[in-house]
């Protein structure tokens, strides 16, 4: 693939319209979309599901720690190494702050909610299991959520336990309450559905689970760039999320425990910055949160995370959301205008993404055709092979939306539909 040069841009930071989002301004905010200097055409980006576009500011504060801060944290004695803690603990504030966390304790650095998932299957219920006990998911859940579970249960005797999903793809709650039993010790559950959009019942599960004595995790990696997150109100025990979905880089993600549960889990790894003491015997372990953070950090990462949350906190996550909202209705009104499209997950709360199929025309062939057009949507089982049996399908088309995404990204993915119909008859 021929590198793309981009036009330099002096556009100042997004700011919203009156009423409502400048779009052309929070796109000039990322690279991606700024003109090409060989006229090439501006992808129409639809997949902000799997990975979102990064704006110039994470990119800058990324950079200018490495050009002119980069040290390792919490171990130097010298002024560059307390720069570098500085604006990593920092990073973790202003993690906590978005979370409306009690305190920074509670605020863990991972690689991303994949690893944050594993940590609390190992650290956490690993040492709790026994044989008879229950790990209950939903049947809409990312495999992240599934697969460490699968290990978990493996090495312990529990067993899992599925919360069925409804035709519209909404959890059938019904069904929840009846499979929240006493011998269930942990809910895990997606909060937005990557595959489906769905929108779940997080605080009414968490309080249910509760109820039997449960703890709950919640995978809060499509929700965190488009809902207002507070862990009081979720009312789970866990939340994980990733940076490069929230306009961060990749590598870099966070889980948040109630602090008690994170003081009594074990350490999940071992190495440095992690301990307290150690002799050849024998180590004790460091405070919260450094227990659970062994090695160098992803740095740069946790930087650059905190510059992302600025810029969608610039924005307004609300206006975001209302945003993405319109474009998602716009496009499924204009999808089932065409005809011959099935749609997955068309429950009464939706997040920005809309998975669909053409009647005789496989998702990966209308991909390639989009991608022709320079339409870039995800073709596949989006990691949730289970949903997709349930649905009866091998795969689904995917279009997903970002805070940058505008009515001519939609309108360019409709055109590249009708194109794909009349080449496949």
């Amino acid at each position: 693939m021929t590198p793309v040069t981009l036009l330099a841009t002096t556009s100042p930071p997004a700011a919203p319209a009156a009423g409502g989002l400048d779009v052309a301004r929070v796109r000039a905010d990322v690279p991606m979309f700024r003109p090409r200097a060989d006229g090439g055409r501006v992808p129409a980006y639809l997949d902000s599901a799997a990975t979102a576009q990064k704006p110039q500011a994470v990119l800058d504060r990324t950079l200018r720690f490495y050009a002119e801060e980069n040290a390792n944290v919490h171990r130097g004695v010298y002024a560059l190494s307390a720069i570098a803690t500085e604006a990593y603990e920092g990073a973790r504030e202003r993690v906590r702050r978005f979370l409306g966390a009690a305190t920074t304790r509670e605020v863990l650095f991972t690689r991303g909610t994949t690893e944050a998932v594993n940590l609390v299957a190992q650290s956490w219920a690993r040492p709790h299991l026994r044989a008879g006990d229950v790990i209950l998911l939903t049947g809409m859940e990312h495999h992240s959520n599934l697969v460490p579970w699968q290990l978990v249960a493996e090495q312990t005797g529990a067993t899992l336990r599925e919360v069925p999903v409804t035709d519209a793809g909404e959890l059938d709650m019904e069904a929840f309450h009846r499979a929240c039993t006493a011998d269930v010790k942990l809910v895990g559950v997606v909060h937005v559905s990557n595959a489906l959009g769905t929108v779940n019942p997080v605080r009414a599960i968490a309080d249910a689970a509760h109820a039997v004595g449960a703890v709950v995790l919640v995978d809060a990696a499509q929700s965190a760039p488009h809902l207002r997150l507070d862990v009081a109100s979720l009312g789970a025990d866990f939340v994980a999320f990733s940076g490069h979905k929230v306009y961060g880089p990749t590598g870099i993600g966070v889980l948040w425990g109630r602090e008690a549960l994170l003081e009594a889990m074990p350490p999940w790894q071992g190495g440095g910055d992690m301990i307290r003491t150690v002799t050849f015997e024998r180590s004790t372990w460091a405070d919260l949160p450094a227990k659970f953070e062994a090695g160098t950090p992803n740095i740069a990462g946790a930087i650059g995370l905190a510059a992302a949350l600025d810029w969608l906190d610039g924005i307004g996550i609300e206006r975001a959301a209302a945003h993405e909202q319109a474009l998602l209705a716009a496009a499924t009104e204009e999808l089932l205008a065409l005809g011959g499209i099935r749609l997955f997950g068309t429950a009464r709360e939706k997040g920005p993404v809309l998975s669909f199929t053409m009647d005789g025309v496989h998702p990966h062939d209308l991909a390639t055709v989009l991608d022709e057009d320079q339409v870039c949507v995800r073709a596949g089982h989006h990691c949730t092979q289970p949903l997709m049996r349930r649905f009866g399908v091998p795969a689904t088309a995917r279009a997903s939306f970002g805070v940058y995404n505008s009515a001519d990204d939609v309108a360019r993915l409709v055109s590249g539909l009708r194109r794909a119909r009349a080449i496949f008859g």
